[in-house]
């Protein structure tokens, strides 16, 4: 699979847990997100726009914090026009953001000036309820993906 994400060349940090089989680094979490975002799991003010062709649209923030759960370090945001951020990671030093693709081409901001806290994000419930239905689905493909073929 191409890796086309902010950072996907330096984003070789070891997964915290064994909770996620078969996500070693964050490379491999990507490929699995890739079969598990949908407009479900899409912010509610981007759902209308999401599309198989751009499945990271408006999972930012959720995916930022499952990246954070699995492989420690921190989450940042870049200040957006609209007032919001767009949340990355920054694990041991590596800096990189599974979600970067749904702005095509455009050249986004990262730096460590605006931490992000999920205290603060989850306190959206609708936010909080997408995080877990993003974890849970996580959890459900990569066991199918674990299963022997009968």
């Amino acid at each position: 699979m191409a890796h086309c994400f902010y950072g996907w060349e330096r984003a070789d940090v070891p997964a915290l847990t064994n909770e996620y089989p078969g996500v070693h680094t964050p490379v491999e979490l990507y490929d699995a997100l890739t079969h598990v975002w949908c407009a479900e799991t899409c912010a509610p003010r981007m759902r209308g726009a999401w599309c198989a062709d751009n499945p990271t649209l408006g999972q930012c923030s959720i995916t930022a914090f499952l990246v954070q759960d699995i492989f420690g370090g921190e989450v940042y945001g870049v200040p957006l026009k609209d007032g919001g951020f767009h949340c990355f990671n920054c694990v041991n030093g590596r800096c990189f953001d599974l979600t970067s693709e749904q702005f095509g081409d455009a050249r986004l901001r990262y730096g460590t000036d605006h931490p992000q806290l999920r205290e603060v994000h989850f306190a959206k419930r609708e936010k909080r309820i997408r995080y877990e239905y993003l974890r849970a689905s996580l959890k459900a493909h990569l066991k199918c993906a674990q299963a022997p073929e009968a």
